[in-house]
Order: C-alpha cells, then structure tokens, then sequence
C-alpha cells in the first residue's frame, strides 16, 4: 500500500486540498481530525468535561467510533450514529484541540488511523501524521500558509453560508489553535525531519491540489 501523510495547522486546507488530491490519485482520504471532532462532539454532548481525564477515558470506554466511505466520502459513526454533520462548528474544534492533548485518546485513535493505511492507498491528513501515525509513509508533507490567509479562507467560507461573523475572531481562534496545538505535550503540531513544506498562502486551492500531487507522481 502507498500511504501520504498530510499535516498542517488549522485552517490550512488540509482537509479540502487532501480529498481533491485523494480523488485524483485514485486514493482513500482520511480526515482524522474529523475522527478528534466526532470524540468531542461526542463528549459535548453527553457533558463529559473535556478536562477531566478521568471522565473522558470513561466515555472511551462506552465509545466505539468508526469510518466508513460513502460515494468516496468519508463520514464518521459513534456508537453507530453518522456524526459528520454535526463536527464542523468553532465550539466542536476547540474541543477537538482539547482533547486530543489526553494520551489515551490518541492511543484510542491510532489504531483505526493505522489499520486503514494498512489496507488501502491512503492520503491521510492531521497534524501528527508523519510524526506519530504514519511515521513511515511514502510521502510526507507539512501543508500551511499564514495565520492572516487561513483566517481570510475560513471567514469567507462562513460568510458564504450565511453566517454573522467577524474577522478578527477569527483570527484570534486561530493564533490561539496554533498555540495549543504547538504547545501541547503530547505529539504537538511540528514538520517531521523528511516532511516536505508546503505554504498555499499564495497559492489557490486547484494549484496546491497540483502541487502535491506533482509530489505524490515524483515518489511513486
């Protein structure tokens, strides 16, 4: 099997720029955020507290959470029930970034991670992909641009879907995701020694698809 491993900040495009790419290659996309997102939409809603890590290896315990592909799309089951339209808020992603600092919940996540590289030609797309999941993947790259850039993308999808938000809140959230996820302990957001670095800040989503897949064909 041919594994790419994807990782960036928030905001960065991974998960868009990687299903473009995926479909292209012929290749199965995993968003593994979305699998960090579902565990805390999970706990959100069950009003498990997300600091308490006691609490939260009690929800692992009752939880199962796993992947399945629709027309090419992957969509994420909880104890059997579709979650993906539910984990794309700011509220689910800080959550996210919170609980993905617990060891046992990335323990609880790595094997369904390693198991579908295992059996399939994967691009797969988080922030410690090429760190810690996939540390022997044949490609490896590190996908960013600017905090100002990626916060400008994310405010004008929002606006696109009708939504009253501002700027520079923007902004904020995601300088304070940046630092969480670079500060965190356990397997922070960093480039692997061999990662490629790729910074879309100029670039337009069709040109960074083009980018990495000129990457995938030179390793292939």
């Amino acid at each position: 099997m041919f594994s790419v491993a994807i990782d960036g900040p928030s905001g960065a495009g991974k998960s868009s720029v990687s299903k473009a790419v995926a479909k292209a290659a012929g290749f199965i996309h995993v968003d593994t955020g979305a699998l960090y997102r579902s565990l805390a939409y999970k706990a959100l809603k069950s009003g498990t507290d997300i600091s308490d890590t006691d609490a939260v290896n009690k929800l692992l315990a009752r939880t199962e959470i796993s992947l399945i592909l629709e027309d090419g799309a992957q969509r994420v089951l909880v104890n059997g029930e579709d979650v993906t339209p539910f984990i794309r808020t700011e509220e689910v992603s800080m959550a996210a970034s919170n609980i993905s600092k617990i060891p046992s919940v990335r323990a609880f996540l790595l094997d369904t991670q390693r198991k579908t590289a295992e059996e399939h030609n994967v691009i797969m797309d988080g922030r410690d992909i090429a760190t810690v999941v996939l540390p022997n993947a044949d490609v490896k790259i590190f996908l960013t641009a600017s905090a100002e850039k990626r916060a400008e993308r994310r405010y004008k999808e929002l606006l696109e879907k009708n939504e009253e938000v501002e700027y520079n809140k923007i902004l904020e959230d995601v300088i304070k995701r940046d630092k969480q996820d670079t500060e965190r302990e356990t397997a922070p957001l960093r480039p692997s020694e061999d990662s490629v670095t790729v910074d879309t800040s100029l670039l337009d989503f069709d040109q960074s698809v083009d980018k990495i897949l000129q990457l995938i064909k030179e390793r292939m």
